[in-house]
């Protein structure tokens, strides 16, 4: 629905995968101030695959080192299977397989920065071209597989 030219956000529905407390309450707080709806904050796979299988959820904020079994990769492929986005959010080196994810939020980033890569993303997974995505932020592809525009 439009309401006076703004169209509904893609993104509302967020869960968060992050096996450090500080940053997960950090992205928590930022988000729900930001007018998003955390559904969840996980910390490994197990967590994060009930979440997926109960909830409604529009992306999953995923770090790749988490908890236990599993890592953010295996997240994504799983949100993937269900047709939800995945943002990795990491300091290391994503994996080569770039397909499972939408993109990359380096690590460290500030507030700013996060919401500047939702806005990104909200763009990027409309179907149109990021002209200029914000530091720290790669893009890979779209969800149904194609290539960004």
């Amino acid at each position: 629905m439009k309401l006076f030219g703004k169209s509904d956000k893609i993104i509302q529905r967020i869960l968060i995968v992050e096996d450090e407390p500080l940053v997960a309450f950090d992205n928590e707080h930022f988000l729900r101030e930001a007018g998003y709806d955390v559904v969840a904050t996980v910390d490994e796979l197990a967590d994060a695959i009930r979440v997926l299988d109960e909830e409604k959820v529009d992306l999953v904020l995923c770090d790749l080192r988490l908890r236990g079994e599993g890592d953010g990769t295996d997240v994504a492929r799983y949100a993937a299977g269900k047709n939800i986005p995945s943002l990795y959010v990491t300091a290391y080196k994503p994996p080569e397989e770039e397909d499972a994810a939408v993109g990359c939020l380096a690590k460290p980033y500030t507030a700013k920065m996060l919401l500047s890569a939702l806005a990104a993303l909200e763009t990027h997974l409309a179907g149109k071209k990021v002209k200029r995505p914000p530091p720290g932020l790669t893009l890979y592809r779209q969800p149904d597989g194609a290539l960004p525009r």
